[in-house]
């Protein structure tokens, strides 16, 4: 196990020596959200002139960049009579790059400031000439990307190799978390996307994850699944009614077409097995000319819809590793111990090492979360409530 802690500015230009003496590393890899990770220290002058606001780490492990990002909380320093020795420790919590993107709302107009948009601004519309992919590189380009106003523009951001994946979509956008923007489009086609930095430069790119359920699998008996948790739950709703056209608070004349609402239902056959729940979707400013009310419902069926909450933990082995064999997003076969064999999506990629235990490196698959314990994850997931909708079954 080689691991290596460093520490860039926001150019990602290098700042002093590796970061020394940590005790206690772990680091969440998530799909389609920003990572989550921390590392206690021993709080010398040194590091703490290096742990400071608007600073990345950069961890690596074995050569490669592992995970690079910001600093979300740079320094939590204690220091105790009984327990501590001077000058008493420090841990760092950070992410990755996508928890800059994150921190971005979609404009109508990105080209103008937030001061420039008026009430009357349509939202930001991509109609249906591209694919998915280019609908999330356009978001990113145009919100925090090169080509968006100066002031938003996160630097040494560019945008990866266009991988060619997705089908022709459409997306309407209006002051919405720049992060739900995409996986709202990577959901029609089960999308990922991510930040990795190479060089000087932060690159966001789109992939397509892989289906990998004949060779990545996990069971007790290969000595690679560690925890299995399954769960069945009533539906949250099993028809979705979605509200469509324009915002009934723009007041327009009777009668004027532009006044209109539209209304579509989208329905589960859940309810055969359950019972009718209903739930309304406000889509204000959005039409199904390209079926964007209905994509909208559909979406929301894979969170409402009852579903069977597989959460597992499984261990590299020498067989089957994460990075190599698998990755984030990736569907792979857990063989749970009744036999029943369950095709799942993988969550989270989690390093956690120390100098005298070594590494170990474990991943989250399936929809559940109640294996997820950092408390950056969880602030992130609460932000990012609407990750269900990934789930495309």
């Amino acid at each position: 196990m080689t691991i290596q802690l460093l520490v860039t500015d926001r150019n990602l230009n290098w700042l002093g020596d590796p970061l020394s003496d940590w005790t206690d590393l772990k680091c969440d890899l998530n799909f389609n959200k920003p990572a989550a990770g921390q590392v206690t220290l021993p709080a010398w002058p040194e590091h703490m002139e290096l742990l400071q606001p608007g600073n990345r780490l950069v961890v690596i492990r074995d050569g490669a960049i592992w995970c690079a990002g910001p600093l979300e909380e740079p320094q939590d320093y204690t220091w105790d009579l009984e327990s501590d020795a001077d000058p008493g420790t420090v841990t760092v919590r950070f992410s990755d790059d996508l928890a800059r993107i994150a921190g971005y709302l979609t404009y109508p107009n990105p080209a103008v400031a937030f001061g420039a948009q008026t009430t009357t601004s349509d939202a930001r519309w991509i109609r249906r000439a591209v694919n998915a992919e280019l609908i999330i590189r356009s978001l990113i380009e145009e919100n925090c990307g090169p080509s968006a106003l100066a002031a938003r523009r996160i630097e040494q951001l560019v945008l990866d190799t266009v991988a060619g994946v997705g089908t022709l979509r459409s997306l309407t956008t209006r002051f919405e978390p720049l992060l739900d923007a995409c996986r709202t489009a990577a959901a029609w086609n089960r999308l990922g996307f991510r930040t990795r930095q190479v060089g000087n430069e932060i690159r966001f790119g789109v992939y397509q994850p892989a289906n990998r359920t004949g060779t990545a699998r996990f069971s007790h008996g290969l000595g690679n699944l560690r925890r299995v948790a399954f769960t069945l739950g009533a539906p949250l709703a099993t028809s979705e009614l979605v509200q469509g056209g324009n915002d009934p608070k723009q007041q327009a004349p009777s009668g004027d077409p532009s006044n209109e609402r539209v209304y579509v239902e989208v329905t589960s056959g859940a309810a055969a097995d359950w019972y009718r729940v209903e739930r309304l979707i406000e889509e204000s400013g959005k039409d199904d000319t390209d079926g964007e009310l209905t994509q909208a419902g559909t979406l929301a069926l894979g969170t409402d819809n009852p579903q069977a909450s597989l959460s597992t933990e499984t261990v590299d082995t020498e067989d089957l590793q994460a990075g190599r064999d698998y990755d984030l997003g990736d569907r792979v076969t857990v063989v749970l111990p009744t036999g029943l064999e369950i095709a799942d999506v993988v969550q989270t990629i989690r390093l956690t090492a120390s100098p005298d235990e070594g590494e170990l490196v474990t991943s989250v698959i399936g929809n559940s979360d109640k294996t997820t314990t950092t408390a950056t994850v969880r602030t992130v997931r609460d932000l990012a409530r609407r990750l269900g909708r990934l789930e495309a079954r």
